[in-house]
């Protein structure tokens, strides 16, 4: 081959399959390893040739390049929201969350703001975003952001760098969280770009790119951190029992099992590393974690990393305990106390969020037991139903419920009455409002009923499977938690003492004694009863014969009638229309109104055109405000029938 011939000789590969995406991931992997620069044109040809990887697989190897060990440090917390299977209210819920009360810098209400809007219309967006098929859900948090005057110009500048690093304008929301020992930041980002296409954004941008932009700028902003404050910070580490930056650094170490420290560098920094890595090496030796085998090298055990955040899950759990309780002594109780205990019923002393990005929460039971008791919640329960202060009923639902139980033994081939419920409860426990404990088990038969365990064949007929109590029991393993909580009353007991109502402390009475404890909020409980008979026995409604108290026939129906007219009559004057009063087993149709809280419960107000009524509430109704809907009056509780049309009830 001649000069001439070799020097006009150009390779000119083709284009890979775009089936083929690990060739494609290989080139830009080498290429950023080279220390190679892509240009936007060429980002946007790598776009349409690798869809599938998503936007910004380039900047995600190209970021972090000059972040080092004085670096400040932000944690990035992401969540994908496939909107569909999350639900209709998904945003809307997310969006009103983050902007709950007592967030904000001053105590007040968290506000939302965008781009180039201190607040932000959460409305529009949330209607913008109705056809997305996805969202993006992160929580931003600097390690140094009490050192920020403000989040909100850091997130500003975050979102930008991420437009430019995406390749498009992103239509997002934030709100700025002060309430927690780490300031952070909740961004909500359509799943669409600028062009009206679904915004996909490559994982590995998702994994660590973004937070290595965040972590530029905050080193930018605050400048690296100082010798100082990096030897005080991993100092702090060495004795803590959670998973800490330098057992990454010992993890990272980590070679056929051991990890060598050498003794001989001639660096100070890197000396004073060792000195710390080994004392936290001792100190894990002292917790059974890690072993010394030679002067120089260590062994860490098999279970080093779950044991030490499994230590720093439940350190942060007895430190919210004992912040719920206000400095009250209480035995605490370990979180998983409650399965072993079957039943905690108590005070709901404190509530917050065990992990913010999917809102799972949790709450701090004062129990009747004088014990306290630490809950996480199933996902998808809202804390806004629990309230400070309230009564709750917590039980593990890993055993069969008593009212599933009670159901399969009534059930006489295969088929469950109300009538011959109703008869054996007035049979065996004449003092008891037999419907409401038949309404109970009613309403648990709706709930399998909508998850297809069982049929109802017709008002009070219920066609029950043999195996009924197993799927029961495998039905409240599925929702997930392993606990439900219910709640017993929304009023605290020092109210329910002396008001007109059916209250919690009534039905405590016709239990007759439980485990209620002499110490703790079982005492209070047992001072909050007799001021309760006091009352009672002022209202007529019980009598004292020696140290026996005998409660009024009807005692539960009678309170709630009088809550209910004392309401409607309030509700009378204030709308100008009629309240019609409902008997047991009475049938009504009307629009859902308003919620009415009162002591015997949460009641709806249903509007027949002529007049109201005051109807026993139950959640599933609550979307359903302002539309048409039939109820039927059965004790303490009520059926539900949507539209004017008989249909399926909802107990």
């Amino acid at each position: 081959m001649s000069g001439r011939d070799e020097r006009e000789f150009k390779v000119k590969p083709t284009a890979p399959r775009s089936r083929d995406q690990r060739f494609l991931t290989r080139v830009l992997t080498e290429l950023s390893k080279a220390g190679g620069k892509i240009l936007k044109p060429a980002l946007a040809r790598t776009a349409r040739t690798g869809a599938r990887l998503g936007r910004g697989q380039v900047a995600a190897g190209m970021a972090g390049r000059s972040l080092g060990a004085r670096s400040r440090r932000v944690i990035i917390k992401t969540r994908l929201v496939l909107l569909k299977k999350a639900g209709a209210r998904s945003t809307r819920t997310h969006l009103r969350y983050i902007e709950r009360d007592g967030v904000s810098r001053d105590g007040e209400r968290g506000q939302a703001y965008g781009p180039a809007t201190d607040k932000a219309d959460l409305s529009a967006f949330e209607e913008r975003g109705l056809g997305d098929r996805h969202q993006f859900r992160f929580i931003v948090s600097p390690d140094d952001a009490d050192l920020m005057e403000q989040l909100r110009p850091f997130a500003r500048e975050l979102m930008s760098r991420m437009e430019t690093d995406l390749g498009t304008r992103l239509d997002w929301v934030a709100v700025d969280h002060w309430d927690t020992n780490n300031p952070h930041t909740h961004v909500v980002l359509r799943g669409k770009d600028q062009t009206g296409k679904d915004l996909v954004i490559a994982r590995d941008y998702i994994a660590h790119g973004m937070r290595q932009r965040a972590c530029e700028l905050a080193t930018e902003w605050l400048g690296p951190r100082t010798e100082q404050e990096v030897r005080q910070g991993l100092a702090r580490e060495v004795d803590q029992e959670r998973w800490t930056n330098l057992d990454r650094q010992l993890q990272s170490r980590l070679d056929n099992g051991s990890v060598k420290l050498d003794r001989n560098s001639q660096d100070a920094a890197t000396r004073q590393r060792r000195t710390l890595l080994v004392g936290r090496l001792q100190r894990l030796q002292s917790m059974g974690l890690a072993r010394q085998v030679a002067p120089d090298r260590w062994t860490l055990s098999s279970v080093h990393e779950s044991t030490l955040r499994s230590m720093g899950e439940r350190g942060d759990i007895v430190r919210a305990m004992q912040r719920a309780l206000g400095g009250q002594t209480r035995e605490l109780a370990i979180p998983d106390a409650i399965a072993d205990a079957g039943v905690v019923v108590g005070r709901i002393a404190g509530k917050g969020l065990v992990d913010e990005l999917h809102e799972r929460g949790y709450l701090v039971v004062d129990g009747i037991d004088g014990r306290a008791h630490y809950l996480r919640l199933p996902g998808g329960a809202e804390l806004e139903s629990f309230p400070t202060g309230a009564i709750v009923q917590v039980r593990g639902n890993s055993d069969v419920r008593k009212t599933d139980q009670t159901i399969a033994s009534l059930a006489q081939d295969g088929l469950y009455r109300t009538d011959i419920h109703l008869a054996r409860v007035q049979a065996a426990s004449p003092a008891r409002d037999p419907a409401r404990d038949v309404e109970f088990h009613v309403r648990r038969l709706e709930a399998l009923r909508r998850a297809g365990i069982v049929e109802r064949v017709a008002d009070g007929l219920w066609r029950v499977p043999a195996d009924f109590a197993a799927r029961g029991r495998q039905y409240d393993s599925e929702r997930g938690g392993g606990f439900v909580a219910e709640l017993r009353s929304h009023l605290p007991i020092e109210r329910q003492a002396r008001v007109i109502g059916a209250t919690w402390l009534d039905q405590q009475l016709l239990d007759g004694e439980r485990a209620v404890a002499n110490r703790g909020f079982g005492a209070e409980v047992k001072s909050a009863l007799r001021e309760r008979v006091d009352f009672l026995v002022s209202q007529r409604l019980a009598d004292r014969q020696g140290q026996r108290v005998v409660l009024a026939r009807d005692l539960l129906a009678t309170l709630r009638n009088r809550d209910v007219e004392i309401a409607g009559q309030a509700l009378q004057k204030e709308t100008g229309l009629a309240h019609r009063p409902l008997a047991d087993g009475e049938r009504v149709t009307g629009v859902y109104r308003r919620t009415v809280l009162l002591a015997s419960g949460t009641f709806a107000m249903l509007d027949d055109g002529m007049g109201f009524s005051l109807v026993p509430w139950r959640p599933v109704i609550e979307p359903r405000l302002g539309q048409t809907m039939t109820a039927t009056v059965r004790g303490s509780g009520a059926s539900w029938e949507f539209g004017r049309q008989r249909g399926a009830s909802i107990a």
